[in-house]
């Protein structure tokens, strides 16, 4: 029953039914194909960013170096912690809220975004002049010091767009969130390529400014390309009223929203007060997450130089880790974070209205999807995670941090799914005490291990805190809400499916010398191939092989 519930067609109606997207989509009701169409707007957005992101990390990496890349990755926090407290949690406040009570949307947004708009200002004058204070003191680094300012100035517009994407998600409208994404990165590499250009003809010496100018950038963009989509095509608000009829008897038992305000009654206090009491415990998880971020920001060079490294070899280290291996791990994560986003409004949406029956299947389809995609890489980054290091950064300290990483991946990918689902349940009190739990751990390894084992201890530390979140946070969803958990589908038959394909590929690549391999090595035009290129073409066919077999025993098994 469950496999012919909406969440399981996601990624083979079409090629079963033979039936167009756009016929499936109309067959679906309104709040599934929200839900689908919104996931699949956001993951083609994310991944157009990400590859936008890549091309832009690369031409950084090149330009200040992975020693400025460690410097804008320890100054980057203090932007993460003010946007904690003055955007993140009145974002995600705004999108479980409105996506109960749609009626109260346009009020609600505007109550939020005058709140966080507040903050921001008041965070970004207290960065601009305590700039000296905040690098000696907190970043420990007084070489941080002249980029804090400029950090501090993109963060009112960071909260302005960040408000106006939980309106549109709370709406369960994700086309303007999506195309911000693209248009931010867009904007970003386009005035980073220019002020390059610019400050090199000029005999300038490019710097971490490019980086930071590049950030104040690209959040300028943003917000004003979402405000200019709010004046001209708002959210409407066209099936409120049939979503609040069906939930009125139920909401107030099951909803984990505080109590809503009146319909007669749009006044300020009247949507604050609620909505801070939804945000405050979002604000107290970002933030500590954000502090302990921070600290292991800080702490990770600071240890590097106690393990023997100079100043200038812990900020490279640092940079490989964070400014290049890291993006690897993350980019597939593209998908699994747009269902993120759309899973909370969409669960606390089911909740009030008292659907176990579509939290069970949600939440069944993103854990199958999210284990898929994590098992999926793992064979990705460690078959080619030293070929993706030499060719995109020249690094092979990046390839070996890849490799390492790679089995990250899978508890990485479910961890931020069933977070997002906790969220949307009303469980925040859960995530925070565990991610909590989770990040101090790894400041443990942090602070003992890298003074004696390098990074290498910090990278084992991350594998098993990551692997730790992920069954916690598994546990206590299965606690809250019964969901199907086949362990055959989700885990034991991708698994077999990526040794099947990693041994096609030994075989493709070393069995058949004869055949293939020695007459790619002496043909003239295949010795020219970058090896960025030839790698990229190894991916694309290992992943069709993984795809395929995958259609192939979901066919098998739907017969049976």
């Amino acid at each position: 029953m469950i496999r012919r519930s909406f969440p399981y067609s996601i990624p083979i109606a079409s090629p079963l039914n033979g039936v167009s997207m756009s016929i499936f989509l109309s067959s679906l009701s309104p709040r599934k194909r929200a839900f689908l169409s919104g996931t699949l707007l956001l993951t083609a957005a994310g991944f157009s960013c990400r590859i936008l992101g890549f091309f832009y990390r690369i031409f950084l990496s090149r330009t200040i170096g992975a020693e400025g890349l460690g410097i804008y990755n320890m100054v980057h926090p203090v932007y993460g912690i003010c946007f904690a407290l003055c955007a993140g949690s009145i974002q995600t406040a705004l999108s479980q809220y409105i996506a109960s009570n749609e009626k109260k949307g346009k009020s609600v947004f505007h109550t939020g975004f005058l709140l966080s708009l507040s903050l921001s200002l008041l965070f970004a004058f207290l960065i601009c002049r305590h700039a000296n204070w905040i690098a000696c003191h907190v970043l420990m680094e007084r070489s941080c010091a002249p980029y804090l300012p400029m950090m501090g100035l993109s963060v009112p517009f960071a909260s302005a767009h960040a408000c106006i994407n939980g309106y549109y998600y709370g709406m369960q409208k994700a086309r303007v969130p999506a195309f911000s994404q693209i248009a931010e990165q867009i904007l970003r590499m386009i005035f980073v390529f220019a002020l390059a250009s610019f400050w090199t003809s000029q005999g300038i010496i490019l710097t971490v400014h490019l980086a930071v100018l590049g950030h104040v950038a690209g959040e300028v963009a943003s917000a004003l390309f979402t405000l200019l989509c709010l004046l001209i095509c708002p959210p409407s608000t066209k099936s409120a009223s049939k979503s609040s009829s069906k939930s009125g008897t139920q909401s107030d038992l099951q909803s984990p929203l505080p109590s809503q305000p009146n319909e007669a009654t749009d006044s300020f206090s009247a949507c604050a007060l609620p909505l801070i009491a939804l945000a405050l415990p979002l604000m107290g998880n970002r933030l500590v997450l954000n502090v302990l971020a921070s600290a292991e920001a800080v702490w990770i060079p600071a240890c590097l130089k106690l393990s023997g490294l100079s100043a200038s070899e812990a900020f490279s280290v640092y940079g490989v880790l964070t400014g290049m291996a890291l993006p690897f791990i993350l980019f597939p994560s593209a998908i699994t974070n747009s269902m993120a986003v759309l899973l909370l409004p969409s669960v606390a949406r089911a909740q009030a209205e008292g659907r176990n029956d579509l939290i069970d299947t949600t939440v069944s389809m993103s854990l199958r999807y999210s284990l898929y995609m994590g098992i999926f890489c793992i064979g990705v980054f460690v078959l080619f995670g030293n070929s993706l290091g030499m060719s995109v950064f020249h690094s092979q300290d990046a390839g070996t941090c890849i490799q390492i990483l790679a089995w990250l991946c899978p508890f990485l990918y479910l961890a931020t799914t069933i977070g997002s689902i906790l969220n949307g349940l009303g469980k925040t009190h859960i995530t925070f005490f565990q991610s909590s739990l989770i990040l101090t751990l790894r400041l443990i390894f942090v602070l003992v291990g890298i003074p004696r084992f390098g990074i290498y201890a910090y990278l084992c530390g991350m594998l098993a805190c990551e692997l730790l979140l992920a069954f916690l946070h598994l546990h206590a969803l299965h606690r809250i809400v019964p969901f199907h958990w086949n362990a055959v589908s989700m885990i034991v038959k991708p698994v077999f499916v990526l040794f099947l394909c990693v041994g096609i590929h030994r075989f493709v690549s070393y069995s058949l010398p004869a055949l293939l391999s020695h007459f790619l090595r002496q043909t003239a035009i295949t010795r020219k191939i970058p090896l960025f290129f030839a790698t990229t073409l190894q991916i694309f066919g290992f992943s069709i092989c993984y795809g395929g077999l995958l259609l192939l025993f979901h066919l098998v098994e739907k017969r049976e």
